[in-house]
């Protein structure tokens, strides 16, 4: 079985706002790879609601690199790919929409029009989930979801 899970958190409400990504690469049912970085969101601007839920802050981001010059290493990662994602029109919506805002194509990644999704196959939660399977988790750290999504899309 092979794909990519991942996950995005936001800065704030609007969705081209990811200020971090974490992809969780699957080949014949192993993890082999694990990327993850924080990316600074456009102005550098957050919404204190979205800060409450995954502790990224405007300090953590100030120098770190806006989407378009992590794109490369992030399109080697999923063009072409089986995505997954816990809430994939959520993740969908907050890659597409972040693209547009930086004048990438989406269609270059070569993607299904929607991805997988645990959240459907499993029908609860991510945290509900990854305690029922017993995954752990760090709840809205990146890459602690994008790995759980990863195991959970395992045991479908």
């Amino acid at each position: 079985m092979n794909f990519t899970a991942i996950d995005f958190e936001t800065a704030v409400g609007q969705r081209h706002s990811a200020c971090a990504v974490a992809i969780v690469t699957v080949e014949n049912g192993k993890i082999i790879d694990e990327y993850y970085t924080l990316i600074q969101p456009p102005d550098n601007e957050y919404f204190y609601r979205n800060i409450d839920v995954h502790g990224i802050t405007p300090e953590d981001t100030a120098n770190e690199p806006f989407f378009d010059e992590l794109y490369p290493e992030i399109k080697k990662r999923l063009a072409g790919k089986t995505v997954v994602a816990h809430n994939e029109s959520f993740d969908r919506s907050v890659l597409r929409k972040t693209m547009e805002h930086y004048g990438l194509d989406y269609s270059e990644l070569n993607l299904a029009d929607k991805w997988e999704c645990t959240y459907k196959i499993h029908g609860a939660a991510l945290n509900v989930c990854c305690h029922k399977h017993g995954i752990e988790l760090n709840h809205h750290e990146a890459l602690s979801d994008a790995r759980a999504c990863a195991l959970l899309y395992l045991k479908r």
